[in-house]
């Protein structure tokens, strides 16, 4: 009985295997069960041990020649920096969720986060006075190293400045002299030029001998010790945190949206207190009025949301929320036209000149013929019912639905429904004939064949062909949101480009990886359903 379980729990797992795509981990789940253990162990070693000694192998050299590597921005980040970059990108976002957080706090919760945070700034602080006076330390000592490194090559250079003047001045008068000489007769004008041409020669390999020396001193400075970078750094992560304790207590104390609905209140108060008392019309209705803005001001307080800064991942969600839209309206339009051009050939022939002219079109162009054409819809954003409407939903009001993201979604929804429609058509082409023919003795009306011979004979293909759509629009979407501006993943990218520091080099290549990785989770995803309507048992594409 125990071995029955066992047994299926094996089968179990094998089966999520397969059906999600990972095929790979296939032998070690064997391999656990002990089953064949000689066979699995070479599928592990060949197929899932020898790739990641690959990708290390990868890393190891990337991180030995980025150094190497000068760019405008400064050198190549390496696997550690970019995987920094990855850990500050998380830092800032937390540090957003504490600040929305000590916004809406009120009572005697927000009392308690006060003493805390004011404890913790204060020990930041003298831990930021101790880092400061550290680096500052360190900072002269490799002064004083640079200094001593660069004195011997600085009196080379010196030394050979003067004698290369010196030369010169003497190579200058023997050409005069010369020149002379040619005038009265008693030289060639040959000779003349033969010692222009040495002198020429002799200050081009004089100034190449002063530029080698300069440049080496040149090095010596843009290579202080490592601990001057390592203590820096230390500094500035602890002077970073004190300025987000001080915003974090400045935002309790005097941004808490509580202490503003107060204030307004009293206000209010203040005011109602004022009409009481007043007994001149102008003063009552000068008080009557600031009772009513102050109940606006305090209703409009109370209402507010703390402004975020857009972090990474919240440029993820808005990413992941503009290409799901995309591909739904790409999904909408492909599958009904794809069904259509697979039962008729006539419909077919029309829309194939269609597809095979739009279908290369670049995903820039059709971004700016969805600005034009699409925008003139959107003459004024802010008050648009779709935008409003869009506003006022719980989670999608916080990604900012404007015309930027529309635009962005359009741009994937025409990149993407090209490989879905093709797919579907070909599906729906394919059925059995011997189905049609049951469907036509059995007298089956259209919808009848449509839902229950057509759609679940074609999904196969039909899943695939979203499978792919969805790798397509993710793809056109990064470059959609740079070009149109619009929040996600590709703004993030092209703003740290406008950037251009070392560590905006950094940022741009983890947004790298985080475009990739979710782009194979969003295919794994469409793997699992693809093969959910599967009809054989065949493994998974990768």
């Amino acid at each position: 009985m125990a071995e029955s379980k066992l047994e299926k729990f094996k089968y179990g797992l094998l089966k999520l295997i397969d059906v999600s795509g990972f095929k790979v981990f296939d032998p070690v789940v064997r391999l656990v069960f002990g089953e064949e253990p000689r066979k699995q162990a070479g599928e592990v070693l060949k197929f899932l041990v020898t790739p990641v000694v690959f990708v290390l192998l990868c890393l190891g050299l990337w991180t030995v020649i980025a150094p190497r590597h000068k760019t405008k921005s400064g050198e190549v980040p390496t696997p550690v920096e970019v995987w920094d970059a990855g850990m500050i990108a998380n830092t800032l976002n937390e540090r957003e969720n504490e600040k929305e957080t000590d916004f809406a706090l009120s009572g005697s919760q927000r009392e308690a986060e006060i003493t805390l945070v004011q404890q913790l700034l204060a020990e930041k602080k003298k831990q930021s006075e101790q880092l400061k006076a550290e680096a500052e330390k360190v900072a002269a000592a490799a002064t004083e190293e640079t200094a001593a490194a660069i004195a011997p090559v600085q009196k080379q250079y010196d030394e050979l400045k003067a004698a290369n003047k010196g030369a010169k001045t003497t190579r200058s008068g023997e050409i005069k002299k010369l020149a002379e000489a040619v005038a009265a007769g008693s030289a060639t004008a040959e000779k003349l030029l033969q010692a222009i041409r040495d002198d020429n020669l002799a200050s081009d390999e004089a100034r190449d001998a002063e530029k080698e020396l300069k440049d080496h001193m040149d090095e010596i400075r843009s290579n202080p010790p490592k601990a001057v970078k390592k203590t820096q750094l230390a500094y500035d992560a602890a002077a970073n945190e004190v300025q987000h304790l001080s915003k974090r207590l400045d935002y309790l104390q005097k941004g808490n949206r509580s202490q503003k609905v107060s204030q307004a209140e009293q206000k209010t108060l203040a005011a109602m207190s004022k009409l009481e008392s007043a007994t001149t019309s102008s003063a009552i209705l000068s008080a009557a009025k600031s009772v009513v803005q102050g109940e606006e001001k305090a209703a409009r307080t109370a209402e507010q949301s703390y402004p975020r800064t857009a972090t990474i991942w919240f440029q993820v969600r808005r990413s992941l929320f503009t290409v799901f839209v995309g591909f739904v309206m790409a999904a909408v339009i492909a599958i009904p036209v794809g069904i259509m051009c697979g039962l008729n050939k006539v419909v077919m022939a029309c829309l194939t000149p269609i597809i095979s002219i739009f279908k290369p079109v670049s995903p820039v162009v059709w971004l700016l013929i969805f600005q034009i054409v699409v925008g003139a819809f959107f003459p004024d954003p802010e008050s648009h019912p779709l935008f409003v409407f869009f506003g006022s939903l719980p989670w999608i009001g916080e990604l900012g639905v404007n015309p930027a993201l529309v635009f962005s979604a359009c741009t994937v929804a025409m990149c993407a429904v090209w490989p879905a429609l093709v797919n579907t058509a070909l599906g729906v082409s394919s059925i059995d004939k011997d189905h049609m023919n049951v469907a036509r003795v059995l007298k089956l009306g259209l919808w009848s064949r449509l839902f229950k011979i057509i759609i679940p004979s074609s999904l196969p293909l039909v899943f695939a062909g979203l499978r792919i759509s969805l790798g397509v629009g993710w793809m056109v979407l990064i470059a959609a949101e740079a070009l149109s501006s619009s929040d996600g993943l590709g703004k993030y990218v092209w703003d740290e480009y406008q950037n251009g520091s070392s560590h905006s080099f950094a940022n741009i290549i983890f947004a790298c990886f985080v475009v990739g990785i979710i782009g194979f989770f969003l295919d794994r995803i469409m793997i699992v359903l693809q093969r959910s309507v599967s009809f054989d048992d065949g493994a998974a594409v990768v």
